[in-house]
């Protein structure tokens, strides 16, 4: 029996297995051990994780989170659930790595996450072997939600939208200088803010201008990270995230611009992570990263 968990900053989806069925699922807040010590990460899965679990015990744990991309944050998260599970094997990893097997499986291929912000790898079927960088949202983060609403509120705000566009967005996010300011630096997760303008950005995207600046993200994210990759031509380019998922129709049209083949597109990884951890279950018969 064996637990995996997908973990972001806000929410942590839980699933317990054996080789052929989910015994169990569990739902709590999310973990970054960039922000966090281990003390409140255990507390969290103490408190919450451990009563949806009942009487059932893994005999081995792996976790995807947002955040695990050094070792000295891998063990902070690792020594939280090693005082909750010390006799469990414990395999901490990064969400993109979680991404890459999620929409991969034991494939290789280039896997790309495209959400509030983006991240995407070269895969070979088993780790990571090549990363162009994201930047995050102030220098990148093409292709996500944070980039097209900064499309969108650039374009607001320098009066280039017409009034069938100006006037709604400006309503329902009551828009104005001061507090589309206050809200990217007021806040400590500005990303998000910018990201909700996805949500208008899909309910106009039959308006020519909308569906521009959605083609102008779209070809920045395929431009500027997955035609860097070695092979792109002939791997499959594979997504998991709210953005590709919404808007799967215009993202396969940018990506049959540039001569790529999208194969998968999923909103949540932990689906195919169970797919992925079982077959793994059933191939070697042991836990196995």
């Amino acid at each position: 029996m064996i637990l995996i968990a997908d973990s972001g900053s806000t929410k942590t989806d839980w699933r317990l297995l054996t080789s052929d069925s989910v015994l169990g699922q569990a739902q709590t807040a999310g973990f970054n051990p960039m922000y966090q010590e281990a003390d409140e990460i255990y507390q969290e899965v103490h408190d919450v994780l451990l009563p949806q679990l009942g009487a059932n015990v893994p005999t081995a744990i792996y976790y995807y989170g947002a955040g695990c991309s050094t070792p000295d944050r891998n063990k902070r998260v690792e020594n939280a659930l090693r005082r909750v599970f010390p006799d469990a094997l414990i395999d901490i990893d990064h969400d993109l790595l979680g991404a890459a097997r999620a929409i991969c499986g034991r494939e290789p291929g280039i896997a790309c996450i495209l959400g509030t912000g983006s991240n995407t790898c070269l895969y070979n079927g088993t780790d990571i072997i090549d990363n162009v960088p994201s930047l995050g949202f102030l220098l990148g983060d093409e292709g996500s939600g944070a980039f097209m609403g900064k499309l969108l509120i650039k374009a607001f705000m320098y009066r280039e939208l017409p009034e069938e566009l100006a006037t709604p967005l400006k309503n329902t996010y009551n828009l104005n200088k001061d507090t589309i300011l206050e809200a990217l630096y007021g806040s400590s997760m500005p990303s998000r803010y910018v990201a909700s303008f996805a949500k208008f950005m899909h309910d106009k995207q039959k308006h020519p201008i909308i569906r521009d600046m959605i083609y102008e993200n779209f070809s920045e994210f395929f431009e500027r990270h997955v035609l860097k990759y070695d092979g792109h031509e002939s791997l499959p380019v594979n997504f998991v995230g709210s953005v590709a998922f919404h808007f799967s129709d215009i993202l396969k049209q940018v990506a049959k611009k540039y001569g790529l083949c999208v194969e998968t597109i999923i909103k949540s990884p932990i689906e195919g992570l169970i797919l992925y951890h079982q077959e793994l279950l059933q191939t070697f018969g042991v836990p196995k990263a």
